[in-house]
């Protein structure tokens, strides 16, 4: 898991290297004009998907869904998507449910696009399209450069499609970013965390997206009930779970969400919560770095990369071995 992570700002730089198959995309989908989208995922990807989703709205306007697979692979339902854009996630392209669903999409009528590291795999040649990850093998059963590389994609797509140019150029310079946001030090959160056995992570806008990657993480590697909410849907039903010495990890990265995470942060110090506050040094009562990059839509991106690199050592630290976790696989056949 932990070299795999660290391998993540390579596998960046590649794709960013033949940005070809992004722009023929992103030139049809303006020619096109889809007026929503629909995202089909699950796990890691699905979280991926969660960042592609925000990204389109605030840059693009366009509405975007994540698809429950069983509308269409078990339901059978007469979809209308005819023109609209249908983009999966994926590591592996085995997953039956997503094969099955990007199908019948594209039977009805809908632009079908795999965002897949197999490109030899079912869902590639479910799909009219395929956009390459180009993370290579990825051998732990806990993604994290395939999701890094999910994200690193959908920035390029959106970035194109919008033609939003200070974003373009700021994803030239992500590699070294990350390169630099794995070496913070998150070695505190470890300390926190040995003997938690639930918590919650906060995040908000594309910050969501990694504090629900963050939440899996904990879960699958540390064995740690951790859930993930929204920043506003926190301080409703969840808000009865946090007491004195309660953990919070809470993701506040430049953007207009930070001001509310903040204040967040601050409030549940008052009740006596232990909070881990990720947010850029300068930031006060941050306890936990976060690098900011050439851009703010890109900055959740390096927000992973120290919590993966952290999240290894606290599954050491727990007695367990992060890259096996016991019982779950690499694939998952889900129908």
């Amino acid at each position: 898991m932990l070299e795999e992570a660290l391998a993540a700002p390579a596998v960046v730089a590649a794709q960013l290297a033949d940005p070809s198959r992004v722009e023929a995309l992103a030139a049809l989908l303006t020619e096109r004009a889809p007026q929503v989208a629909l995202t089909v995922a699950r796990g890691s990807s699905d979280h991926a998907a969660s960042y592609f989703a925000s990204l389109a709205m605030n840059w693009l306007g366009v509405p975007v869904a994540s698809l429950p697979m069983s509308v269409a692979t078990l339901r059978r339902a007469p979809l209308r998507v005819g023109g609209q854009l249908a983009l999966a996630f994926s590591q592996s392209g085995r997953s039956p449910d997503l094969v099955g669903a990007m199908g019948a999409l594209r039977e009805a009528g809908a632009l079908t696009v795999a965002a897949v590291n197999a490109p030899d795999s079912p869902l590639a040649a479910a799909c009219e399209w395929q956009l390459p990850l180009a993370a290579g093998p990825e051998l732990s059963v806990a993604a994290t450069k395939s999701y890094v590389a999910m994200l690193a994609l959908s920035a390029q797509l959106v970035a194109a499609w919008s033609r939003e140019r200070a974003l373009s150029e700021a994803l030239a310079t992500l590699p070294a970013a990350l390169h630099a946001a794995c070496e913070l030090d998150w070695h505190s959160a470890i300390d926190a965390l040995c003997e938690a056995d639930r918590m919650i992570v906060i995040g908000r806008g594309p910050g969501l997206a990694i504090a629900q990657e963050a939440a899996l993480k904990l879960k699958e590697t540390s064995g740690i009930q951790a859930e993930a909410f929204s920043g506003a849907e926190v301080r409703h039903g969840p808000m009865e779970l946090i007491d004195r010495a309660y953990p919070l990890l809470v993701f506040a990265p430049r953007g207009p969400e930070q001001d509310g995470l903040l204040q967040l942060a601050h409030d549940m110090r008052e009740r006596g919560a232990r909070v881990l506050l990720a947010a850029p040094p300068a930031v006060a009562g941050a306890n936990l770095p976060l690098l900011e990059t050439g851009h703010e839509a890109l900055d959740p991106i390096a927000a992973i990369l120290p919590f993966y690199v952290m999240a290894a050592g606290l599954a050491a630290a727990r007695g367990r071995n992060p890259d096996t976790p016991r019982h779950l696989n690499k694939v998952t056949q889900t129908l």
